[in-house]
């Protein structure tokens, strides 16, 4: 049994736009590597799943792509936040959050006595 999480549908966009808030610009491989590290390495991106991502992201408006060296010096997209993107980023990490709040009551429901 593998210790590797699939990424939940609709959580992708979110870590996505939380590690480049973060970062601030940064390439893609860098946003995959991060997200890795951050799950402590239970989560793994591949190509195929984070490259149409970005490209959804990018077409939709939250976030915006320049062409730059990277740290080895190979040519590379850097992505950075929008103010929609900050926006978006703003309403998601808010729902998530209730629908954290609330799984949690289901998982470990307080006992209530009589």
């Amino acid at each position: 049994m593998s210790d590797k999480l699939e990424v939940q549908q609709g959580t992708l966009a979110l870590m996505i736009l939380k590690t480049i808030e973060g970062l601030g610009p940064i390439h893609g491989y860098g946003v995959a590597r991060r997200i890795e590290e951050t799950s402590q390495h239970r989560l793994v991106l591949n190509h195929g799943t984070l490259y149409p991502a970005l490209v959804k992201l990018e077409q939709a408006g939250f976030i915006e792509a320049d062409w730059r060296p990277s740290e080895n010096n190979r040519r590379a997209k850097f992505y950075s936040l929008t103010e929609s993107g900050r926006a978006r980023l703003a309403r998601e990490a808010l729902d998530w959050q209730k629908t954290a709040d609330l799984m949690a009551a289901f998982l470990s429901p307080r006992t209530e006595t009589t």
